[in-house]
């Protein structure tokens, strides 16, 4: 946090921007302050501030082996719950949305806790097609008191069997075997975005052009609303990919065409909030082959989508 920052935090002041016919947004301290260290407290100190004064959690459902076509998919490609909190207003007001990584028999019990302490539902549904096992992603939306959702949370969590503690760090490996088994510098160029590596998979994001707004407040591209693309490597330079691409109605099926012309499976189609502006669809996707080829398609498909503009 900037001098500034504690300087006008301490006299209680916030300053915020608005551009015409766009929702106001507050600028407040990076770290939340003593609400965020509670939150931390709650949900095992797991978050980590990301652009736009969003802190988020991950909870990599480690303790499940899934598989898809015979790929054992790793945590981090299709298997990651989240939650990511946002302030709304200087009173402490916060917005937080999420994903939930659940098994069939995980759904009622956590839908139940949910609800039972204030938390939404907003979508449930599959990404993946012929997963052993079922996995379900449920999509969820608060806003109010940052320590009370996140205690929630904490106990819709604790209804399902995903790990609330941190992974272990794994042991040191050597340099050949740490490398990582795709040409991410092509899939970059290919894609006119570049990603990072994270639990052996390739991340990428891609934020929309627009705005998106809920509840009256910007949600940044790291509260779900980026189109994610997600690289495991298979081996011999092939990746199994899936993620899903946010999109507008009218880009549905420009999208559609895009990704079947290039081998590339959509698994679904469907929503993920429920008030946002403008309405958006997301589009989950797969396919195993050649990466950078496979990177190529999702070009093509990303360029039918509104994007920044380069800079």
């Amino acid at each position: 946090m900037t001098f500034r920052s504690h300087l006008l935090g301490a006299l209680g002041i916030t300053l915020s921007a608005s551009t015409p016919g766009a929702a106001q947004v507050m600028s407040l301290p990076a770290d939340g302050g003593p609400t965020w260290a509670s939150v931390q407290q709650a949900l095992g100190g797991r978050g980590a501030m990301q652009p736009g004064d969003v802190l988020r959690f991950g909870f990599p459902r480690t303790d499940l082996t899934v598989v898809a076509d015979g790929v054992t998919l790793k945590p981090t490609l299709a298997l990651g719950s989240w939650v990511a909190f946002k302030r709304m207003d200087a009173g402490g007001t916060t917005m937080v949305m999420g994903d939930l990584v659940l098994t069939e028999n995980e759904v009622s019990p956590v839908m139940l806790a949910l609800q039972q302490n204030g938390v939404e539902q907003t979508a449930l549904h599959q990404h993946v097609l012929r997963e052993n096992p079922r996995v379900l992603y449920m999509h969820i939306d608060a806003h109010g008191d940052a320590v009370k959702i996140a205690n929630a949370i904490r106990i819709a969590i604790g209804a399902s069997k995903t790990p609330m503690t941190a992974p272990t760090a794994p042991a040191p490996t050597s340099p050949a075997s740490a490398a990582f088994d795709l040409d991410t510098a092509a899939i970059a160029r290919t894609l006119g975005v570049a990603g990072r590596v994270n639990g052996g998979v390739y991340q990428v994001n891609a934020p929309r052009a627009e705005r998106i707004v809920a509840h009256g407040v910007e949600v940044p591209p790291s509260m779900g609303v980026a189109t994610v693309m997600n690289f495991q490597p298979t081996g011999g330079g092939k990746a199994a990919i899936t993620g899903d691409f946010v999109m507008t109605a009218a880009e549905v099926n420009p999208v559609i065409r895009a990704l079947r012309d290039h081998g590339i499976e959509v698994t679904a189609l469907h929503s993920h909030m429920l008030d946002e502006t403008p309405r958006l669809f997301f589009m989950h996707f797969w396919a195993n082959a050649n990466a950078v080829t496979l990177a190529a398609g999702l070009r093509a498909a990303l360029d039918q989508t509104a994007r920044p503009a380069a800079r």
